[in-house]
């Protein structure tokens, strides 16, 4: 290579670099995504929706909410963990992050995605799912229900967002804690399986509070416990299973992602970002009324958080088996 040669090359690569580290720094210019992978009316659409109407006033640019269900939220994480790497492109996902691709390897395929293609930003919320029942089921209490569960083995249907999704592992978990059998019924999202609750398709549910309470107060819904480690200020009358004697817990969290590929700078421009939208009055009043309080963590922590989740939740998974 003549020296003539190496000095374009190499101020060829400068210009590059430069161009590169000056797009960075004016991130964002334009519009960002953020993927939802799941159908409106679940809770990572009801925290998604006045974040990203936070986040917008942060950035200074629109951030567009793109629902993208599917298979027990795996299509729209996958999809995100596949994209661009610029920032342009962010998830709010929930606790079923954790468990999807374990669920694929038990289920002997490859993984849609695995845990390091996505890079936590910040944890929102963290609750434990409740337990619910129509108010006019015949059943006012969990040792009712469980009763009838025993009595008549697989008769009890519940709805869930997918298959090893976040209204599934709950259910499974209580099912094999409890020594019984109930039908599992899958949606594309917790929104259709509270719709299949109301409308009698199910019997049961176990999804966060923030998606049920508001039919709670309505009067049509009732919740019988919940798998939380103390009693929910929104529902306070609802039991733990812990104190029923069930000694299972689960939170389900929703938090923001990035495709691991994305630069320090842009991050660290999200985490900005993402920390005014958790301290925003209207996200704490819009999700506070809702029954889902936040519960921030910032990039390192929730990412310790995650890998804690993970190592968990893949246990789970191995005791709850081959489920399809």
């Amino acid at each position: 290579m003549t020296a003539i040669t190496w000095i374009a090359r190499a101020a060829s690569v400068a210009a590059f670099t430069l161009a590169a580290s000056a797009a960075v720094a004016q991130y964002p210019d334009r519009p960002v995504t953020m993927v939802v992978p799941f159908p409106p009316g679940g809770l990572a659409d009801t925290v998604a929706r006045p974040v990203a109407e936070a986040l917008s006033r942060e950035l200074k640019q629109p951030v567009v909410i793109e629902n993208k269900a599917g298979a027990g939220g795996a299509i729209g994480m996958a999809h995100a963990a596949k994209s661009k790497p610029d920032g342009y492109t962010v998830l709010m996902a929930l606790s079923s992050y954790t468990v999807l691709p374990e669920a694929d390897k038990v289920l002997g395929r490859a993984p849609q995605y695995q845990l390091g293609d996505l890079r936590p930003v910040a944890r929102y919320t963290a609750d434990p799912t409740v337990l619910a029942v129509r108010a006019e089921s015949p059943w006012k209490t969990y040792a009712e229900f469980i009763a009838a569960a025993r009595a008549d083995p697989a008769r009890l249907t519940f709805g869930s967002s997918g298959t090893y999704g976040t209204m599934h592992m709950p259910m499974a978990m209580l099912a094999l804690a409890a020594n019984v059998k109930m039908t599992h019924v899958p949606y594309t999202g917790a929104g259709p399986a509270i719709v299949g609750l109301l409308g009698g398709q199910v019997d049961a549910i176990a999804t966060g509070p923030a998606t049920i309470v508001q039919h709670v107060k309505s009067g049509k819904v009732r919740v019988l416990a919940h798998w939380g480690e103390a009693r929910i200020a929104s529902l306070p009358d609802a039991p733990t299973l812990r104190e029923l004697g069930v000694p299972v817990v689960y939170a389900q969290w929703s938090g923001l992602f990035v495709p691991s590929g994305t630069p320090d700078t842009v991050v660290t421009r999200l985490r900005d970002a993402a920390r005014a939208a958790a301290n925003d009055e209207r996200v704490r009043q819009v999700l506070g009324t809702a029954g889902s309080p936040i519960l921030y963590l910032d990039a390192p922590e929730f990412q310790r958080y995650v890998d804690a989740d993970a190592a968990k939740m893949a246990d789970v998974v191995k005791a709850v088996g081959k489920l399809e």
